[in-house]
């Protein structure tokens, strides 16, 4: 008997709503979507070749409970209690790696907090001492403690790379009210 995981790069349950460098995601009604999250691998916003198997398992275990842990902070998309009918034909492999998400609006910006200096922002920061119009002090090397953590959004690529924006251009964006209260949420959810 073999524990072997398949590792599945891509799925094919009909008329795909949306594919992302790692889920497939589905429309199973009006209100609800079906997240699939496969073992393809995006580094430094590249799709690798090589899978890795059960990855996809894992990574949907592990935003069920963040999902989870964080409701209290932040209303959030997943569904924990998932009573739809609609999942008919849909193997047990794609199940175990998918989640049902209610319909949101996507807001197309990604929100990072950092409270170290790494990855983007350090070759930002080697560049010209700020991290997304940020300034901070001299002297900082790779993975430096900040003394506070920062609000860094970036633009949120379909394809190629995502780019570190200031605020205001965020604000510009998706409007400062918003942004106030992305910042604020993100902040909340770092700390």
């Amino acid at each position: 008997m073999s524990n072997t995981i398949n590792s599945i790069t891509e799925t094919n349950l009909g008329n795909i709503w949306h594919r992302g460098k790692v889920r497939d995601t589905y429309e199973i009604n009006n209100n609800q979507l079906l997240m699939i999250s496969t073992d393809r691998i995006s580094s430094f916003d590249v799709v690798l070749n090589d899978p890795i198997p059960g990855k996809g398992i894992i990574l949907t275990e592990m935003s069920k409970f963040w999902f989870s842990k964080l409701s209290d902070v932040v209303n959030n998309h997943f569904d924990r209690n998932p009573t739809t009918n609609d999942l008919k034909g849909i193997s047990e492999d794609e199940l175990s790696r998918g989640i049902i998400a209610n319909k949101a609006t996507r807001i197309d910006i990604e929100c990072v907090v950092r409270g170290y200096l790494a990855g983007s922002g350090l070759k930002e920061y080697q560049s010209n001492q700020t991290v997304c119009g940020i300034k901070l002090p001299s002297g900082l090397v790779e993975s430096s403690k900040l003394n506070e953590p920062i609000f860094t959004p970036s633009t949120k690529a379909e394809v190629g790379h995502d780019e570190n924006i200031t605020f205001e251009q965020m604000c510009d964006l998706v409007g400062a009210d918003l942004s106030e209260k992305l910042k604020e949420i993100s902040l909340n959810l770092y700390n």
